[in-house]
């Protein structure tokens, strides 16, 4: 019944890239209620990407007061808030805690000469040893480092730093912070000690004291405020726990706290995923290896910044279709291989495996035979094969998994997950939620508060996979292997052209 709980109740913030969303889920895993809000990218050049933080915390404060409206509770039920946000990001405020531009978020493109003057301050590979990952653009400290040559009045202006779901949770409880799954996809962490990597701060002549403490992600950061109430409809002093980056709170929402399992989520960027119980990087480092969310774990990370993105571009730009159910039942038309047609999805540059934000999109073996059926399909088997990028080289640091959980968009088509199991050659198994990132913020807060003495338990409670199993098609697995090598090969012949 309506207005009844039972049992505690957690609600977790997910603020992504396209939209906000919060859900109030029970200690048993029981949806009570949610709301999302979308927003859009701003793109002054075609290089930049940034987007209006207050405009975002405007529509996380609608998500907050639309999921209690859902779920018909009172606030005072709710036992404790956790936070899911968009990694790598920068936000900068002054001292009145106002935002002094917009977020650089992790799409933008404009940091690449940044990065080569760090790496003439802290060499490359000094750097990368303590990072564990190799600096892009979009990155926190490249766009901070971009801001203090070129915008040197707002660099002035900088009292703290945070990552994008930092400014929201402060926005909430009034205290500064953030957490090492987030904080070591900013790039100037040491990702073994789970800090700041202060010796690089001070060499790059950036002030200590404009970067937050760190605490992990369950622990608890502060209490809802008396003003975030009266904006939220949330109750004043409400447990609030520091939260964590997306895809970390992604797979915690699908139940990975420790090896065995890796996740692939498909939402506006893709990322395949596997945890390890010691920080262990790529000697290339083509993928990224940050925190996890339970003390003393990572996560292996390849990124792929095309994912969803690709599709939501095919759909309004080039064939103006009226959704994603429509593309997919067309996609379907095309066989497996799209009858030769390879589509590389760099189109806002790449991370895994070529870290060149120069990288464009190209669609290889067009001929007068194919359409959009084929062109749909394609774009769905290049946003997948670019995953399988990742699974190489994770199969090469001997990371090896039986199944993989889908998430985000690519769980959610029937198409998507089979092309899934037949690119990955493995089991595809979903969460029984479509939410998993708002679930593992929720879970944090769960685990925070006490609800349950570990991630193990609190998983257990509240973690549910769908019981239908995709199996991969070895006989298209063999096919897509096989396109696989030369997919592979379009941006190696292409590289000086981009």
């Amino acid at each position: 019944m309506r207005g009844v709980v039972a049992v505690r109740c957690f609600m977790g913030i997910d603020l992504g890239t396209s939209s906000v969303k919060a859900l109030l889920v029970d200690e048993r895993g029981g949806i009570l209620g949610s709301a999302q809000r979308d927003y859009d990218i701003r793109k002054a050049r075609a290089e930049y990407a940034e987007q209006d933080i207050e405009a975002l915390w405007e529509a996380a404060r609608a998500v907050i007061a639309g999921a209690i409206a859902a779920a018909g509770i009172d606030a005072g039920e709710i036992a404790g808030i956790g936070y899911s946000g968009q990694m790598h990001g920068l936000v900068m405020v002054d001292w009145e805690g106002r935002p002094i531009r917009d977020a650089i978020i992790w799409a933008d493109q404009r940091s690449a000469s940044a990065i080569e003057a760090i790496h003439r301050v802290i060499p490359r590979e000094e750097y990368q040893a303590v990072s564990l990952n190799a600096l892009s653009t979009g990155f926190l400290i490249s766009s901070l480092m971009w801001v203090k040559e070129h915008e040197p009045e707002n660099f002035a202006r900088i009292a703290k730093v945070m990552l994008p779901k930092d400014y929201i949770r402060w926005k909430m409880c009034g205290e500064y912070g953030t957490d090492p799954s987030d904080a070591s996809s900013a790039a100037i962490f040491d990702t073994a000690g789970r800090n700041w990597a202060w010796n690089f701060i001070d060499r790059l002549g950036l002030p200590r004291d404009i970067f937050p403490p760190c605490s992990e992600s369950f622990a608890l950061a502060g209490e809802v405020t008396h003003a975030c109430a009266a904006a939220t409809g949330l109750r004043a002093g409400t447990p609030i726990v520091y939260g964590g980056g997306d895809t970390p709170m992604q797979a915690v929402g699908n139940g990975l706290i420790a090896p065995g399992t890796l996740t692939a989520n498909i939402g506006t960027a893709c990322q395949l995923a596997a945890i390890l119980d010691a920080p262990r990087h790529d000697a290339l480092y083509r993928t990224n290896t940050f925190c996890h969310i339970p003390a003393s774990t990572w996560m292996l990370m390849g990124a792929h910044l095309s994912g969803g993105v690709a599709l939501k571009w095919l759909r309004d730009q080039v064939f103006y279709m009226k959704n994603y159910d429509e593309m997919t039942a067309v996609a379907a038309e095309a066989p497996a291989g799209s009858e030769g047609l390879l589509f590389l999805p760099y189109l806002s540059g790449e991370r895994t495996p070529c870290n060149d934000p120069n990288a464009r999109g190209v669609w290889l073996g067009l001929t007068l035979r194919h359409g959009r059926a084929h062109m749909i399909r394609s774009a769905m088997e290049g946003i997948v094969l670019g995953m399988r990028s990742s699974l190489e080289i994770f199969e090469g640091l001997g990371v090896k998994a039986e199944r993989i959980v889908a998430s985000g968009g690519g769980a959610r088509s029937q198409l998507f997950k089979q092309i899934q199991a037949d690119v990955f050659g493995r089991e595809i198994y979903t969460n029984a939620g479509n939410e998993q990132a708002c679930t593992g913020a929720a879970l944090t807060a769960a685990v925070g508060v006490g609800a349950f003495a570990d991630f193990g338990e609190a998983c257990a409670a509240m973690v549910r996979y769908s019981p239908e199993v995709v199996a991969p098609d070895m006989k298209n697995h063999k096919l897509y292997e096989e396109r696989f090598a030369v997919f592979k090969e379009i941006y190696e012949h292409n590289r000086t052209l981009f």
